[in-house]
């Protein structure tokens, strides 16, 4: 299995809050879900996006956009809309239901010619940290770059109300997210993740593969370099050159962000998570995890709840 679809393997959107808004230059509307992701495409016009802190960021029609959260952003055919001016979303759809608009269409009435579909992730949906870290605040990717059929059968589906489309919609929208993360990554200016990059036979190639499928596992460079076929000196030499740092601190790195998510996602004891990811004990893996992120294991836990809500219980957790 490769690093994506591990990291992707558990991302389920549930119930996402995916829609169609249109907006004329009098409008912007202020997106203040607390989603994790959000995906915006544009099928007509241009839109802009209005990042908490940044520059505005232009998306053209075809174009698809995510956007990291959980700070609010806004979304206006100006861009020099203040934010402060925005409408917020629930409001902006509570009035398109009054005004009789079709399906899931925010639309106050108003002759708009920018439409966007939106759609999005909240912390229950199984998003990695691992993920999360390797993407800007806001990534735009052309049509060219990441062609995405799913935007004709979301624009279809969300047209009127059907039976079932909870469960289509959710189903695109996971589909349009793998999409555009591969076009995203693939890109050379993206400067991909090292667990993204398509590996080949190279030691360093193998190297990441064993630290990936096993990162509990009891590494050295010595038994990395064995298991590769080469020395230890020409493994460490051409790991730091291309991944940019050596391998041990490449695995501790990749240890904690499993930790992370297992801290995040589970109900796992820290005990446990420890053994799963390498670490000899709780205390161990406590002080990586301090040293490395400022926080220790049950404070990272304690902020995701308090952001993300309840965890999903592991098969383990009473370990």
């Amino acid at each position: 299995m490769d690093a994506l679809t591990d990291l992707l393997d558990d991302v389920r959107a549930s119930g996402a809050l995916i829609g169609r808004t249109v907006l004329d230059p009098r409008w912007s509307v202020r997106f203040a879900t607390g989603a994790e992701l959000t995906l915006l495409a544009v099928l007509d016009g241009t839109a802009w996006l209005l990042p908490a802190d940044g520059d505005p960021v232009r998306v053209g029609a075809g174009e698809v956009a995510i956007v990291r959260g959980p700070e609010p952003f806004t979304v206006a055919v100006d861009p020099a809309a203040r934010p402060e001016d925005a409408v917020k979303l629930a409001d902006y759809c509570a009035w398109s239901v009054r005004a009789g608009a079709a399906g899931r269409t925010c639309d106050p009435g108003a002759s708009g010619d920018t439409v966007v579909l939106t759609g999005t992730y909240d912390g229950a949906a199984g998003i990695s940290e691992r993920l999360l870290d390797a993407l800007p605040r806001v990534l735009v990717i052309a049509e060219d770059d990441c062609p995405c059929p799913m935007l004709d059968l979301v624009a279809d589906e969300i047209a009127a109300n059907r039976p079932g489309q909870q469960v289509v919609l959710d189903r695109l929208l996971d589909l349009m997210l793998v999409s555009t993360l591969r076009g995203w990554f693939d890109r050379p200016q993206a400067r991909a993740p090292h667990w993204y990059g398509r590996l080949d036979d190279s030691p360093v190639s193998q190297a990441l593969r064993l630290l990936h499928d096993d990162p509990g596992r009891g590494w050295t460079v010595g038994s990395l370099a064995a298991a590769t076929g080469v020395s230890r000196a020409l493994l460490a030499r051409d790991f730091a050159a291309r991944v940019g740092e050596p391998p041990m601190s490449y695995l501790a790195g990749w240890r904690l962000s499993i930790a992370a998510d297992l801290l995040r996602e589970t109900d796992a004891t820290i005990e446990s998570i420890a053994r799963q990811v390498g670490y000899g004990s709780a205390f161990a893996l406590s002080a990586a995890f301090k040293r490395r992120r400022g926080l220790t294991p049950s404070q990272h836990r304690a902020v995701g709840r308090s952001l993300h809500g309840p965890t999903r219980q592991p098969a383990d957790a009473a370990g």
